[in-house]
């Protein structure tokens, strides 16, 4: 794909983006107890932003500590940001917005979107789920779907924003199964998509491989899928 953006994916949800200009970017930040997450990842040293779906513990992950870190700003859907200021994230790291919203910053902006799941921070009610949309400044979008169930709201997604990259979950159980998930491409009709939320825990039985096989032959290879190894650039 022709693009300045770099992307890994760091296992189950968690992504770490860097726009052309060297904005760091961690997406559900789950690192350090991830058994998917490669060691030098685990604990990185620099973060400019951490973007959240929602708050279970798998999506937050390691956000305070990283947080506390690097100084990272950390942006979610206000209930979310509310209770993370409680649990000890400052003020003036923490970016609140809501579902239709964009928030604009130097090289690159966030819009946040719906997603069909729940929310919870430690037992409390953590707002609504939620998808993000990246885009970078003359460069691509990037749609993460968070944990959700397939949603027409996929197909108003490409009509509104056209996406190039759409990270979407597989693992079944929680979310969408690799056939909701292929389904869901056909309504985005992205260039590249990244299954994700899978294999991480045994109930995420998910097969990446069957998403691949299937989303390829729907789309008649419109949609490429790669599935990357964890701490790899998948944007190349």
């Amino acid at each position: 794909m022709d693009t300045e953006v770099k992307a890994y994916w760091l296992g189950h949800s968690a992504f770490k983006l860097i726009s052309p200009k060297g904005t760091i970017i961690y997406i559900d930040p789950y690192l350090s107890e991830n058994p998917q997450t490669p060691e030098v990842d685990k604990n990185p040293d620099k973060i400019d932003f951490i973007l959240l779906t929602h708050g279970h513990d798998d999506h937050v992950g390691d956000t305070l500590n990283l947080a506390e870190k690097t100084g990272a700003k950390v942006l979610s859907i206000l209930e979310l940001s509310a209770l993370l200021i409680e649990d000890g994230l400052p003020e003036d790291q923490a970016i609140e917005m809501n579902k239709g919203g964009t928030v604009v910053f130097d090289d690159f902006k966030v819009t946040m979107t719906s997603a069909n799941h729940s929310s919870t921070y430690k037992g409390q009610y953590a707002g609504d789920p939620a998808g993000l949309i990246v885009t970078f400044n003359d460069d691509i979008k990037i749609y993460h779907a968070g944990d959700t169930s397939i949603m027409m709201d996929f197909k108003l997604l490409w009509e509104l924003y056209h996406p190039e990259v759409s990270l979407l979950p597989i693992g079944d159980h929680y979310v969408m199964s690799p056939e909701e998930a292929s389904y869901s491409c056909k309504l985005l009709r992205p260039k590249v998509a990244v299954p994700i939320h899978y294999g991480t825990f045994p109930v995420l039985t998910g097969s990446p491989e069957l998403f691949k096989q299937i989303t390829e032959e729907r789309s008649k290879g419109k949609t490429q899928v790669v599935i990357p190894k964890p701490g790899e650039n998948f944007l190349v």
